[in-house]
């Protein structure tokens, strides 16, 4: 359980000698609060658990649960072109720690589920929309500042001045900072740690969009293997011969559940070791007459173009394979595999590379991901083993990728680990970096099994509110208490816990129960 440091009651002091009346301090914060390049929006004071409503194209009413708290919304001109919105959730009841959250996808919604979140276990909690209003690639138009922000500076922004409305508002700094994110939150936790080694003493960056000009690309060509060759926002292109119909898509995982789900000696509808799958999807083709619940030649090429790893034309590896099984989450067949281009491929390739804004995506294959490479425009790649600074200064890092993950595929974060093993020279990374792979979980969380450890919201609230259980919670027992986390026990719905290994250790089953080997 990750207890309350020695500093909190220190850090509490403060707010003891205050005014009892939160609410006043709170709203006078419209006028007092005065940060360089920073306008204050608006200032509200959440007394009881409600519904608040949330700005710009991503407006949605959402809960807040871990009222009483001080809402600040507020803008952070970073140049002259370019701006960041955000939020601060100031808890009543305050444990000393600054926690910002991060994005998803193209990143400009705020995540208010990781802000609830992080306010309800007492932190700071701040959250962006990392630079641009709405989750498409529109903003970036020839914008390069508005790049910038989404590739690298607005996590930083986030930072520097969230610290100092934390500053302004209990009266003392904060005493240690968290990061919070996954996919893309995952992809800016990273690029936090190379960059600014400095702003966050624990992240966890939940399935991370590292090597980011690859990973979009490849989510494109996987659309292409099924033959998506318009955008997502155009008409679906469902005629191909290598289109692969909804109806059929179970027909593919139940055959992969069929050679694959064995391998780690339960047959649970879930494969442990994806990489240990060799596939084969012969076994799906069409004979004689037959022409139900199978497969034409094209449509089986598809499948071993998708479950073969993408390669540049030199033969050198780009990224890695789809992940077997992953296919059965429904965000594959809505996103990736419904015979439209991914919407994300198509949005960097038209917004960001070309600054145009319509392309004809027929051709669209390793040429192009070359051509991002060049310009990796933002830096926004996020491929670098050269943590040296972070792990210098004491940073801890954890990271989890479900390994039936839809959108990402979880082998990259082995390649990532390894990445950095090789770069620092270390044939281990437990000192400062711990990888969790979980079993049967999809993108960032759901799919099957125990995939609920707290990693973000209340859909990943744990069946046990403990570090052994919440993996937030073990960041902080690492930070502040030098405990690191050994493993991280998973629950799911039912309370049916796994215990989630971390990398390169691998979950064994010994007869009677998952062991990490």
């Amino acid at each position: 359980m990750a207890r309350l440091p020695p500093f909190v009651a220190a850090a509490l002091l403060p707010l003891c000698a205050l005014a009892a009346d939160r609410a006043a301090e709170c709203l006078a914060l419209q006028e007092t609060l005065h940060v360089e390049n920073t306008t204050v929006l608006n200032v509200a004071y959440v007394a009881a658990s409600t519904n608040v409503t949330t700005p710009g194209v991503c407006q949605a009413t959402t809960p807040v649960t871990s009222a009483p708290l001080c809402r600040v919304q507020f803008v952070v001109n970073t140049t002259s072109t370019s701006a960041v919105h955000a939020e601060a959730w100031l808890p009543d009841v305050w444990f000393g720690r600054f926690l910002a959250t991060g994005d998803g996808g193209l990143g400009g919604c705020i995540d208010y589920a990781s802000m609830d979140y992080g306010a309800s276990l007492h932190f700071a909690t701040f959250g962006i929309d990392n630079g641009h209003d709405g989750n498409t690639g529109v903003p970036f138009l020839n914008h390069p500042e508005v790049i910038n922000d989404f590739a690298w500076r607005a996590v930083h922004v986030e930072a520097v001045v969230g610290k100092q409305i934390v500053q302004a508002y209990y009266g003392t700094p904060a005493a240690k900072s968290y990061w919070l994110g996954c996919s893309t939150g995952g992809r800016q936790g990273t690029q936090a740690a190379l960059k600014f080694p400095a702003d966050f003493d624990g992240i966890l960056a939940g399935a991370p969009a590292t090597d980011w000009n690859h990973l979009i690309g490849w989510l494109g060509m996987n659309s292409l293997h099924v033959g998506g060759a318009a955008p997502a926002d155009a008409p679906v292109n469902d005629t191909s011969p290598k289109f692969i119909p909804e109806t059929l898509w179970p027909v593919v995982s139940a055959e992969i559940l069929r050679q694959c789900d064995a391998l780690d000696g339960v047959v649970d509808g879930i494969i442990t070791e994806p990489d240990t799958c060799d596939f084969r999807p012969e076994p799906l083709a069409c004979k004689g007459k037959q022409t139900a619940n199978c497969l034409t030649p094209p449509q089986i090429q598809a499948l071993r173009n998708i479950y073969s790893p993408l390669l540049d034309v030199h033969g050198k590896l780009l990224y890695p394979r789809y992940s077997p099984g992953a296919e059965a989450d429904p965000t594959a067949l809505a996103q990736v595999f419904g015979g439209a281009l991914f919407q994300y491929t198509a949005d960097w390739e038209r917004y960001v590379i070309l600054n145009v804004t319509s392309h004809n995506f027929t051709n669209f294959g390793v040429s192009d991901i070359a051509l991002w490479d060049k310009i990796n425009a933002g830096g926004i790649a996020t491929f670098d083993g050269n943590l040296s600074a972070f792990h210098g200064r004491g940073g801890k890092f954890i990271t989890y990728h479900g390994r039936r993950d839809p959108l990402i595929a979880s082998t990259n974060s082995k390649r990532v680990y390894d990445l950095i093993a090789d770069t620092l020279k270390l044939r281990s990374l437990d000192a400062f970096y711990r990888l969790f792979l979980v079993p049967g979980m999809g993108h960032c969380s759901g799919g099957v099994g125990s995939t609920r450890f707290g990693q973000g919201n209340v859909d990943t609230a744990p069946s046990v509110n403990a570090s052994s259980h919440n993996i937030l919670l073990a960041l902080v027992d690492w930070v502040e208490g030098g405990k690191a986390p050994a493993t991280i026990i998973g629950s799911d719905t039912n309370g049916t816990e796994r215990t989630h290994c971390r990398y390169p250790m691998r979950s064994v089953w010994d007869g009677r129960m998952w062991v990490c080997l």
